[in-house]
This record gives C-alpha cells, structure tokens and sequence, in this order.
C-alpha cells in the first residue's frame, strides 16, 4: 500500500473515532443534564450554563482531530 492511501485510511479512521466520541459524549453529557435537572429543578439555570460550557470543550477535541486529519490529506498526501 503506498503511502497515500495509508494517509487516506488514517484520516477516514481519525474523522469516525472523533464523531463516534463526540456523539458518545454529547448523550451522556445530555442525559445527566436531564437526570440531575429532574432531582433538583431549582438548579436548572445553573446546570445548564456549564452544560454549555462543557458542550463546547467537548466539541473542541474533535475539531482539533479534524483540523489534524485534513492536514494529513492536503499536506502530506
């Protein structure tokens, strides 16, 4: 296999683990929002802010597995 294609299977490889996580990660972040919000309703407002904190440092990850993989096929393949 030469090396392009090599580069190119990385890459493919490096956008599924970053989605497949950050959809892994979003539902659990999600669910304990939802489970924490029903034990104690008065600290919705609260929980949510730093729900949505934490929802963009948690999309920030993927975006810098992305940012990695395209550089691997424009650059180095």
């Amino acid at each position: 296999m030469e090396l392009a294609g090599i580069v190119y299977l990385t890459a493919g490889i490096m956008f599924a683990i970053s989605a497949l996580s950050t959809g892994i990660g979003f539902a659990l972040l999600g669910g304990k929002l939802l489970e924490t919000t029903a034990r104690q309703p008065e600290l919705a407002p609260q929980l949510q802010t730093k729900t949505f904190i934490l929802a963009g440092l948690l999309d920030a990850v993927p975006m810098i597995s992305v940012g990695i993989a395209m550089y691997l096929i424009f650059v180095v393949a």
